[in-house]
Formats: C-alpha cells, structure tokens, sequence
C-alpha cells in the first residue's frame, strides 16, 4: 500500500464528526490534512522492505474477559522489522525508551523519575523537530487551538499526552493518555485497555509476552501485509484483548499529530471522525480525560480503495 494517496477520493466528503458511524460522512478537510501529514512521514517504515507481517487467520468473536480463544495465528504477526532503522530513527528510538517507564496495572500509581521526565523532553523535543508536527502545528495555530510559540506547543502535548491523572481512584495518579495509547495497560487483571501502538505490539510479541490470535475485519475486506492499519486480536501477559486496532508502519509523530489535532479541534468528550488516509478509509476515534486524552486509535473500515470501488458500481 505504498504512498497511495486517498487525495482523489476526497469528492466523497463532507465535514462532519462526533455522531455515530453510520451516518458519518468523510471529513473533507481533515482527509487533506491527514494525507499531507502521511506524505510528510518520511520516518514511516515501508512493508516489505523494513518490515513484514503475516496476518494469517480471521479471529473468532470472544467476550470481553474470556481468557482461552482459539488461536488462528500460529505465527507472530511481525515476521522481521528493520530494528538498525528503528534505531537510527530519532522519535522511535527515544519512543521505545519511554514503554518501560510505566506500571501496566491500572490503580498502581506512576512514579515519575528524573530521568525519565528527561526522556520524555527528548522525545517531544524530537517530535517537534519534524515535518509531521511542524504542518500539525500551523494547522492548530490558523484554527486558533494553539499558540505559535513552539514551547507553548510542547507545554500543550505534554499536558495532552503524558498530565498523569487518575484512572483507577484507589491510589495515586496512575494513567496519561501516552501510556494508554502508546504502551497498553491491564485493568483489574482481566482486561487490556488501550495498547494502539505498532512498535510496542512489535517489542512485546518480539519478548514473548504478547500472542497475536489473528486480525479482524468486515467479511469481505481481507488484509494484506501493505495495510497500514489493523485490527487485531491478542493476548498480552496472558490477559486477552478481543479486539484492538493500531496503525502499522507509522512514525510517532504522525501518530501523535493525527490525533491531537482530533482532540484539540473537538470538545466533546467523545469524538469519531471518518477520513480517507492514503487508500484506506477509517474512523479515527478520539476520547478526552478532562484536559488529557483518555484514549485514541484507529478503526479500519476498508483498505486498497474498496470504498471507492463500492460508491463507483
């Protein structure tokens, strides 16, 4: 699915966001937004070249808190990723030293160390420097939802993304929005929450801590290894997630830009929108914690132009 741009595709659309997906219409402009943003991310990996998936079996329907499923993947999702690039790409190798500064169990509370508020300066800072964040940014400043002072930016992601705040209330703060979304973590021990991040999916399955039991997807919208994003289901520390969904490939910026851009153009405390992103169309799904994102993923909904073939018969 390389570098195919939904751009002509945007004929569909009409602005609209935050009602139910059934009478969603595509988001115009933040269809172009998004698609100038996928254009600018030069860190995304390429399938096929510094990455390959297997997605192997469809995933069978199982509730919320079952703990055995049949598994329709007997291998990893991820076959081989080109981890020198990981390495050598700045917003992913400060990215992969953030995922072990949390506690993965809601109602343990965080304990943040000097050196990892560190670690988390270099990150944003490195998440700043690039084209990605930077067009991010401008679009927020001529929309009037940030400053154009580049610190007060930073100030702005880091109380979006990393503000602590209390998702269990039996201790202290113990949850921010990068942690959900970026890192995953396990409430009550039976249930995985958030967990949208391809590379720690990569790392986790790599340590053997995580399980891939196969991805999910309309009937007949099967994936292929270029998608970009996924629907999957999987098991992490023994604990099973039914269904969870991450963009493939992706840098953290890009990942970052689309949804604080979601978040901060919206109010409501629950936002979906529908975008095409290069051939696939998708809601992007956005929920606030007061000032903080609660949490933020994408949801596949038809890749390699199938929606643009279904409004063309």
């Amino acid at each position: 699915m390389s570098s195919r741009l939904c751009g002509l595709l945007l004929l569909l659309g009409v602005v609209l966001g935050g009602v139910k997906a059934s009478r969603l219409s595509v988001n115009q402009e933040l269809s172009s937004l998004f698609n100038e943003l996928w254009i600018l991310d030069v860190n995304r990996m390429t399938p096929g070249v510094d990455y390959n998936i297997s997605v192997q079996g469809r995933a069978g329907y199982v509730s919320q808190g079952t703990h055995v499923v049949h598994d329709h993947a007997s291998l990893p999702l991820f076959s081989n990723v080109n981890e020198n690039k990981m390495r050598n790409t700045t917003t992913i190798s400060r990215l992969m030293k953030l995922l072990d500064n949390y506690e993965k169990s809601t109602g343990v509370s965080e304990q943040v160390t000097a050196e990892e508020r560190i670690e988390t300066n270099l990150f944003l800072d490195a998440v700043l420097e690039t084209e990605v964040m930077k067009r991010a940014h401008r679009y927020l400043v001529t929309k009037r939802q940030s400053s154009s002072d580049v610190r007060h930016f930073k100030s702005q992601l880091h109380l979006i993304w990393f503000h602590l705040y209390y998702r269990q209330r039996n201790t202290g703060p113990d949850s921010c929005g990068f942690e959900h979304v970026f890192v995953g973590e396990i409430k009550s021990a039976s249930e995985i929450i958030g967990f949208h991040n391809w590379i720690q999916f990569y790392l986790q399955e790599k340590s053997t801590q995580l399980d891939y039991k196969g991805y999910k997807a309309r009937e007949h919208d099967l994936p292929d290894q270029d998608d970009h994003v996924l629907n999957l289901q999987f098991s992490w520390h023994s604990v099973l997630k039914p269904v969870g969904s991450s963009f493939i490939g992706t840098s953290p910026e890009f990942e970052m830009a689309v949804f604080t851009v979601l978040f901060l153009m919206n109010t409501e405390r629950s936002t979906t929108v529908l975008v095409n992103i290069d051939q696939c169309q998708m809601e992007l799904v956005v929920i606030r914690h007061g000032r903080s994102l609660g949490t933020a993923y994408p949801k596949l909904l038809s890749s390699n132009s199938r929606h643009v073939r279904q409004h063309s018969h």
